[in-house]
């Protein structure tokens, strides 16, 4: 994967209000991921943090306010497969008989033409994809025998395959185990190494630090943003999961 010459942020979200009718999910979120930079996305569920998601990867069309990823309207992006997204529930149909190469190979789609028809170099990166996410030995067994673990690392093979330059996450540890985390955790930091651009969200506290150098907190509108270890205190994280602050506790650091 190679970053070409464009702006420094990867990610811009400004001014971005959603509704569902009458409900605001979102509320003039801002935000911005650099190239380069892994940044988590931390709150309780309902907070917005998937919706937030689709409405980056264009699933969702907002009320207010503007995406771009890498200088680039979502759409294009799109197009250009610049941006990769693994959703919280994966969209496999378990029943239909697919293998997993053939669903990495999707990733592939946006360069193979209209006749969809796979090249040597879509094969080859379809199998890096899947080495570096741990399941090359794998890629031949149909997608409705794998755990809800592998299939999400299925699914972050197929971002990879597309040569994506900006991953978003949505809760990509949920079903993973111990060692399966870790491994995806190491793809993910080898990949922001190589260039690229990583938002994800994750209750997992404990190895956001090691994992996101920056860290966004939220509950319908960004409540603190910043270097992760300023941004999550004990003050930030309980008006994120509304709880009640704690008699004396230090740090709101890092609210916008």
């Amino acid at each position: 994967m190679t970053i070409g010459s464009t702006p420094s942020t990867a990610l811009r979200v400004a001014g971005l209000t959603v509704r569902y009718r009458e409900v605001v999910a979102l509320e003039d979120v801002g935000l911005e991921v650099a190239l380069g930079e892994a940044c988590g996305l931390v709150g309780m569920n309902g907070s917005g943090k998937s919706t937030l998601f689709r409405t980056v990867v264009g699933l969702q069309r907002p009320a207010a306010g503007s995406v771009e990823v890498l200088g680039r309207g979502v759409d294009r992006a799109r197009a250009e497969g610049l941006l990769g997204y693994v959703p919280q529930q994966d969209d496999l149909d378990r029943d239909f008989p697919v293998d997993v190469r053939d669903v990495v190979l999707m990733g592939r789609y946006h360069r193979m033409g209209p006749t969809r028809h796979a090249r040597v170099a879509d094969e080859h990166a379809a199998e890096v994809a899947l080495d570096r996410v741990g399941l090359a030995d794998l890629a031949g067994r149909r997608i409705g025998r794998l755990s809800g673990g592998q299939r999400q690392r299925v699914l972050l093979a197929r971002a990879l395959a597309q040569d994506a330059q900006v991953l978003l996450l949505d809760e990509p540890f949920t079903g993973l185990d111990v060692t399966s985390q870790a491994a995806v955790e190491a793809v993910l930091r080898a990949f922001v190494a190589d260039g690229g651009s990583v938002l994800v969200s994750t209750h997992d506290l404990t190895s956001l630090p090691q994992l996101c150098s920056r860290s966004v907190l939220l509950h319908r509108r960004v409540l603190a943003a910043g270097p992760t270890p300023e941004v999550l205190t004990p003050a930030n994280l309980a008006r994120t999961f509304g709880l009640d602050v704690p008699a004396g506790a230090a740090g709101t650091g890092g609210a916008p």
